[in-house]
């Protein structure tokens, strides 16, 4: 008599090829994009450290500092204009970002993804190092930092277009906002990677604080050169069928929730193709339904989400006054919300089938929440990681949501007669549109801080009741929808 097969072994065999690379490509995609964010987070950290008190730190007796309150301190933010510089450095690397992102999808779609992800993520690594190589070589020029904080803005536009490109050639829509929530956690889990390791050395010495995360972005893009897969036809494995039956609605639709993310499409009838499809245009990529509407409700979540990405620590370390690395640690908790809010609104969008109106309403119960942490937020600590978790859900859901999905979800368009090309360029588009509120919200918050923490929590305010507004006309298209298939479905059972 046979033995039986083991419980694990039959597990592993249940899943096809294709499943298994498609698991494969997740986990791959989802730590490049890790590292990524890794790499951004420790300016936000260190900033409490280039400029604080000094007043409550001990002197070492062989430094003879003739100002008591900023010896400490970092040259050139030493000085009262701190914040400005900060700004600065922010915007160096937002601006460019911002508008690297617009070229970044159209270089995204005529290149090999994989060398293109590699040779982003080499540039990266040296970059965020050289900002903490300034610690090490003494430099003290405010022009030096800039410049580095641009160009790792310029090489950082490399990730997101590829890495939604490649995710979305391996995925259909089936459950799409649901299997993108979980994966677009990268983004908060490489926040908090990011900041759990530049507080490691942000006290003692803060240019390890960017050096670190620099190496680990680096051997990531070592082990994309080698190990990443762009397209199921690469390794003879059928791709995802995108779109649905010409009965549906194409805009923003999903597939039926049955369907299963990591099983092998159903066989279709397909026409061959012998010629290689054709990038879209921007302008063509412009003129699918939604992206104009989502690009700009992106630029305002994005301000908000930005804004606390990187004036949280020095926020909680002046208001709760938390050291820095206390300040570094208390601000994971708003990317902790962010990942169960991003996942909850890829689950909501999906059974609804409302992308729009699930970022609507999360935006618009955001807005109270943010008046309430600034008012209460630091009236105990369980109150601090409460609102920070609540803060950081309706914040970043919203984000994640459009920025993974409704990308994928437009950049498949039916509209597009299968040209799955349009996807980089389409993702560049929405996330490049974001990334200017990404480098106007620090920018403002630069500027506003210094008259009170309270207007820079109105300007987030208003930045969310902007985002709301710019979606209302794909909400009411929404909703209408759903009244017109509501009936039919009454009907159709009463039959």
């Amino acid at each position: 008599m046979r033995s039986s097969l083991a419980p694990g072994i039959r597990l592993i065999t249940s899943f096809s090829r294709e499943s298994w690379y498609r698991g494969y490509t997740l986990f791959l995609t989802f730590v490049f994009y890790t590292s990524y964010h890794l790499s951004r987070k420790p300016i936000s950290i260190v900033k409490s450290e280039l400029h604080r008190n000094c007043s409550f730190t001990i002197q070492p007796l062989h430094l003879n500092a003739t100002n008591n309150e900023t010896w400490c301190d970092w040259a050139p933010f030493d000085q009262d204009n701190y914040q400005t510089l900060f700004g600065a450095l922010d915007n160096s690397f937002l601006v460019a970002y911002a508008i690297g992102m617009f070229f970044s999808g159209i270089f995204g779609e005529r290149l090999p993804l994989r060398y293109y992800l590699s040779t982003g993520m080499l540039l990266s690594g040296f970059f965020t190092s050289l900002f903490g190589l300034g610690f090490y070589w003494n430099i003290h020029s405010i022009w030096y930092y800039v410049f580095v904080q641009a160009m790792n803005g310029v090489v950082q536009t490399t990730g997101w277009p590829a890495v939604v490109a490649c995710v979305g050639n391996w995925f259909g829509k089936g459950k799409r906002g649901f299997i993108m929530g979980i994966w677009n956690s990268h983004t908060s889990v490489g926040n908090i990677l990011g900041s759990l390791i530049a507080g490691v050395f942000v006290s003692s010495a803060w240019g390890l604080s960017f050096i670190v995360p620099g190496i680990i972005i680096a051997v990531t893009g070592v082990i994309c050169f080698f190990f990443l897969v762009e397209r199921p036809e690469d390794v003879n494995c059928n791709p995802p069928q995108h779109h649905e039956c010409p009965e549906q609605e194409p805009l923003l639709r999903n597939a039926s929730s049955t369907e299963e993310i990591f099983s092998s499409p159903q066989p279709v009838n397909r026409e061959p193709v012998h010629q290689e499809e054709e990038a879209i245009s921007f302008v063509g990529a412009l003129r699918i339904p939604g992206v104009i509407e989502f690009s700009l409700c992106l630029l305002f979540a994005k301000l908000v989400s930005y804004t606390f990405l990187y004036w949280l620590p020095l926020y909680i370390a002046n208001v709760a006054h938390f050291d820095s690395k206390g300040a570094g640690d208390m601000s994971t908790l708003f990317d902790v919300g962010g990942i169960l809010g991003g996942i909850l609104a890829g689950l909501v969008s999906d059974y609804t089938k409302g992308r729009a109106t699930t970022c609507f309403v999360m935006l618009i119960v955001a807005a109270p929440m943010l008046f309430l942490y600034n008012q209460i937020g630091q009236n105990g600590l369980a109150t601090t990681i409460g609102m920070l978790l609540l803060c950081g859900a309706l914040v970043n859901g919203p984000y994640a949501l459009i920025t993974t999905a409704v990308s994928a979800d437009l950049g498949t368009d039916e509209s597009l007669r299968g040209n799955s090309r349009a996807l980089s360029t389409v993702t560049a588009i929405i996330d490049g549109t974001g990334s200017i509120g990404a480098a106007l919200g620090p920018l403002l918050a630069g500027l506003i801080s210094p008259t009170g923490w309270k207007n820079v929590f109105y300007m987030l305010i208003t930045a969310d009741l902007l985002a709301c507004l710019l979606l209302s006309r794909l909400v009411i298209k929404e909703v209408r929808g759903w009244c017109g298939y509501s009936t039919r479905q009454r009907g159709f059972k009463e039959i």
